[in-house]
């Protein structure tokens, strides 16, 4: 991951506590999963997005206030997380962690990693239940029970 020289902006977050997991979500707009790095070492978050470049630099632009990274933030938990265990996700400019915690004392290595785009899922539904799909226009023949059988 390569940063340039642009200052790097504190974003803001919301840490929510769960059964047996410290939940951090931060948003970050503008960026690709692979622009994220994660650092989790015992109690400590440091999380970094590459500059993406805004558009300012463009003629047709007339005002540019938004930027796009790079972004930084180094967190303090109120215990200690297990790295290794951590579920990632970024969806529609937002950073989640599912961090499981450790019991006191319990001491882990740093894990660091990079966020990874999951392309096998577009378009179609995750983790849906209920009823089979069924198409929702009907053929141009109608429906029909059995294929034609050739020979008859």
């Amino acid at each position: 991951m390569t940063m340039t020289s642009q200052p790097e902006q504190t974003v803001p977050v919301q840490l929510h506590q769960a059964q047996g997991l410290l939940v951090l979500a931060v948003p970050m707009p503008g960026l690709e999963p692979q622009d994220i790095l994660v650092s989790i070492h015992h109690d400590r978050v440091t999380i970094r997005g590459e500059y993406r470049g805004s558009r300012h630099d463009q003629p047709e632009t007339i005002i540019s206030e938004w930027t796009m990274g790079p972004y930084y933030r180094d967190l303090s938990l109120p215990q200690s997380v297990s790295g290794g265990l951590t579920n990632a996700t970024y969806g529609n400019g937002v950073l989640v962690l599912s961090m499981p915690t450790l019991e006191p004392g319990v001491q882990e290595d740093a894990t660091v990693f990079q966020l990874e785009a999951d392309t096998g899922t577009r378009g179609q539904r995750v983790g849906y239940k209920g009823a089979a799909i069924e198409p929702t226009m009907p053929t141009q023949n109608g429906p029909q029970s059995e294929p034609p059988v050739e020979g008859k």
